[in-house]
């Protein structure tokens, strides 16, 4: 259970930083409104606090968000922008999560 929380927090977490970041890009790229871009900044901080809901230290959480990071930020592109990873696309992708999961779930002493 403690693991799909975790998943669950680094997922939040993610949509808060990339739909927070998406909405100060359609303001700043593609001409929206100003308040894209304040909407955007307040969901970009809240992803600040999001990820402190971790029960591990600052520098794995960062480390192992980056991992889910990559995966989430591929299937935004996908879905939003229509954008269609390649086979290595996925491949990296798979090898960050792996690699990630690793990292934060690993047994320790």
């Amino acid at each position: 259970m403690v693991v799909i929380k975790s998943l669950l927090v680094f997922i939040l977490a993610g949509l808060c930083e990339i739909g927070g970041g998406y909405l100060v890009w359609l303001w700043l790229k593609e001409d929206k409104p100003v308040w894209y871009g304040i909407v955007g900044g307040i969901i970009l901080a809240l992803y600040g606090v999001v990820a402190t809901l971790q029960p591990a230290g600052f520098g794995r959480v960062y480390a192992t968000y980056g991992g889910i990071f990559i995966v989430m930020a591929l299937i935004w592109a996908w879905q939003v922008d229509g954008f269609r990873p390649d086979k290595y696309d996925l491949i990296g992708a798979a090898i960050a999560l792996v690699g990630v999961c690793i990292i934060y779930y690993a047994p320790r002493q």
